[in-house]
């Protein structure tokens, strides 16, 4: 059974007076391209902000750098700030989404081992930045499914032209 046939089955299960209000709503809303800017600009705000903070506070960026064992911490500081506002931008403008979100994934499955080790923690950090790390892997989910839905946007787009 796919997808569209649950979908089907369940929108003629609801009433037939929610069923236009539903699809009004997702069509005049959700599927407009402010809407894919506001999600896009939320998804990446966790790698914008960070970005900007280091960029606005270069002092902090180092130090950040410098605890966490990355040397040369400049080189890291650059490549860090570089890769979250340009990661971001990208993704926020769909444009080189895989690239782009790509790299944000990469950059935050790589904070998992070099800030949040917790399995060499004790309690209660352990605890507390297990939560993190698992915050994390859902962001990154996020970051594929933004890749998934540009590729579909970009498909049909291409099929409309032909």
């Amino acid at each position: 059974m796919s997808f569209e046939t649950t979908k089907t089955e369940f929108l003629q299960s609801v009433s037939p007076a929610v069923v236009p209000i539903y699809t009004g709503v997702v069509e005049s809303y959700f599927g407009k391209p402010w809407f894919g800017y506001l999600a896009r600009t939320v998804l990446t705000f966790m790698f914008w902000s960070s970005g900007l903070a280091k960029l606005f506070d270069f002092d902090a960026g180092l130090a950040e750098m410098r605890h966490f064992g990355l040397v040369p911490e400049i080189l890291f500081y650059f490549a860090t700030v570089i890769t979250l506002l340009l990661g971001s931008i990208l993704v926020i403008l769909d444009r080189w989404m895989w690239m782009a979100a790509g790299a944000l994934a990469a950059f935050t499955v790589l904070t998992i081992p070099i800030a949040h080790n917790f399995w060499t923690m004790e309690e209660p950090m352990r605890t507390m930045e297990f939560h993190v790390v698992m915050e994390h892997i859902t962001v990154v989910g996020g970051l594929f499914i933004a890749i998934y839905a540009s590729a579909i946007g970009k498909r049909s787009r291409l099929s409309m032209q032909a």
